[in-house]
């Protein structure tokens, strides 16, 4: 688990609340902890679905909390609607293996979740849906031809939530391993012609996650260090842990009441 990685010392509750069994959490449950991550979904967060509320609502209390939180792909969606935005599935495409050209905006060049970032960097991804409108109180970080929104920090209720549409926390392995489960919608959506491309896309893919460090694998894939090396891949996460204290004071301090004038 990468967050055991990154940080071996932490606790980590999972949950899982578009369940029908899941716990309901209030915002008083949340304050306890330190940070909520939120990561990828198979549900679609533009469906009015019991399970779809139930996401939605649990993000809400996250805000509420004024827990810090960071999600990544669905993750990001279910952050956006919560607070008030748009997600669409994205018109007649994928992006599915590698997200390439990613570029900070303006508001990004300065974010501390980039800090260290190249000018331009590839990441690994895998999603058919996207932000369509950001909320207010948003702020576009990064984005790159396929997808507008690709990072952004949302603030919202009294919380602060920064999220990626690109996948920082997950293994190379792992997905090679979805693109192969994906591979009839990577067909349909004319990203390959047939899942043999798909299964050598994949092999590819895996093939480097091995090595990391070998060049003909890179240059097969087009891609450099941002995105096969697993310290600089998942750089927008320990930029977020080595943030939590900053950001974890504006909890409390949005949790004092103002002075009476």
């Amino acid at each position: 688990m990468t967050l055991k990685q990154l940080s071996p010392d932490c606790a980590i509750d999972i949950v899982q609340p578009a369940d029908d069994d899941a716990r309901t959490f209030l915002p008083d449950d949340i304050t306890r902890y330190d940070a909520v991550f939120l990561t990828g979904s198979p549900l679609h967060v533009y469906d009015d679905t019991p399970e779809v509320r139930r996401q939605l609502a649990f993000m809400r209390a996250v805000f509420a909390s004024g827990t810090p939180s960071f999600g990544s792909c669905a993750g990001l969606q279910i952050a956006v609607t919560a607070a008030g935005g748009r997600v669409r599935k994205m018109p007649e495409r994928m992006e599915a293996g590698i997200s390439r050209r990613i570029v900070a905006t303006k508001a990004g060049q300065g974010h501390p979740m980039l800090a260290g970032r190249a000018d331009t960097w590839d990441a690994p991804a895998i999603h058919g849906d996207e932000v369509e409108e950001l909320p207010e109180g948003a702020r576009l970080l990064a984005t790159n031809p396929v997808t507008r929104v690709q990072a952004v920090e949302i603030r919202h209720d009294r919380g602060v939530f920064w999220g990626v549409q690109y996948h920082p926390e997950l293994a190379l392995g792992e997905i090679a391993v979805a693109l192969q489960r994906q591979a009839d919608d990577l067909v349909t959506a004319g990203l390959a012609e047939s899942r043999d491309d798909v299964d050598t896309r994949a092999d590819q893919i895996a093939a480097l996650h091995r090595k990391p460090d070998e060049r003909a694998l890179r240059w097969l894939l087009g891609v450099d260090g941002e995105f096969a090396d697993e310290d600089r891949r998942r750089r927008e996460i320990v930029n977020f842990l080595a943030e939590l204290s900053a950001l974890d004071r504006r909890r409390k301090d949005s949790a004092v009441p103002s002075p009476a004038a």
